[in-house]
């Protein structure tokens, strides 16, 4: 453990036993992988998130956001400094508006929408993630993503709280201009306008999607999807044209279901599921001429 102890007794007397020291971080992701975070919070309230961020920022400990644990690859070394778990999940509706707190659970999100009878969110149902997820990565499916709803991303910043505009945000395909960035904020939360839909309809399209993902993607320990879709094509369909589904180092394998999905059979470390990325990414190249780029962030020391 590496935190500075002036910056560990301030985030002790600020959050007491709350604060956990050499957390493993395999306990919060979604492929069950990582090493530990030197101090490791969970946030239940955006002042608590703000609180957290205001005494790291003043003591120079980096600060890493997990939400849900999907789509992170995190480092068998763990992670230096300040990793809060958001578990801000307030929302509001107003008319066709939304305003969701990042912590908030993107399938959670989806479905209160459909209960407002709004329509725009359903693509989100089959989504495993938080909402500061989604806007971090332009997070999206069957043809929407969070640059096509979002107004404004309200963020925690060392000189305040701001908003930027969905403009200011500058999405691109799986990103965002804090991501590219990797700008010193944290996303509090958004506000996101949709459509008045007919319940039916609403419903009939999440029922559609959730099945669609029963069918064609791998349940266990999977990080989500790898690798970002080329443009006009697939990456599951390269990865298996490349002849790697299946294909398994140490205890990380290539779904056999869906080649895009890698998983955690067998106490597969981060190194393992590395290995895999870049046997990948040499084959698909060599065969296919494509070179696949991570849609999965890697998280802490590598």
């Amino acid at each position: 453990m590496t935190l500075p102890q002036p910056a560990l007794d301030a985030l002790q007397a600020a959050f007491g036993e709350h604060l956990l020291v050499d957390e493993p971080l395999s306990r919060h992701s979604s492929a069950r992988i990582g090493g530990p975070a030197d101090a490791f919070l969970v946030a239940k309230t955006v002042d608590e998130l703000r609180a957290a961020a205001r005494i790291a920022w003043e003591h120079a400990v980096p600060i890493t956001v997990l939400g849900s644990g999907s789509n992170v690859l995190i480092s068998d070394v763990g992670v230096r400094g300040l990793v809060i778990h958001n578990r801000a999940e307030q929302v509001t509706f107003e008319g066709v508006c939304v305003t969701a707190e990042a912590g908030l659970g993107t399938i959670s999100l989806a479905r209160q929408c459909a209960d407002h009878t709004l329509s725009g969110f359903e693509w989100a149902v089959g989504i495993p993630g938080t909402v500061g997820g989604a806007v971090y990565g332009n997070a999206g499916a069957h043809g929407g993503d969070m640059s096509n709803v979002i107004d404004t991303v309200k963020l925690i910043t060392p000189d305040g709280d701001i908003t930027m505009s969905n403009a200011g945000m500058a999405f691109q395909y799986r990103s965002s201009i804090l991501k590219r960035e990797c700008r010193p904020c944290l996303i509090a939360g958004m506000t996101m306008c949709l459509a008045a839909g007919a319940p039916a309809s609403i419903e009939a399209r999440m029922t559609e999607l959730s099945e669609r993902r029963r069918r064609n993607q791998p349940p266990g320990a999977t990080l989500g999807s790898m690798f970002k879709n080329p443009p006009g094509d697939h990456a599951g369909r390269l990865i298996e044209a490349a002849g790697l589904k299946g294909r398994r180092i140490g205890g990380a394998q290539i779904s056999e279901k869906h080649a895009n999905f890698f998983l955690n059979i067998d106490y597969a470390s981060a190194g393992d599921v590395k290995a895999l990325v870049e046997l990948t990414q040499e084959e698909v190249w060599q065969q296919c001429g494509v070179e696949l780029a991570l849609e999965v962030e890697l998280m802490g020391e590598w």
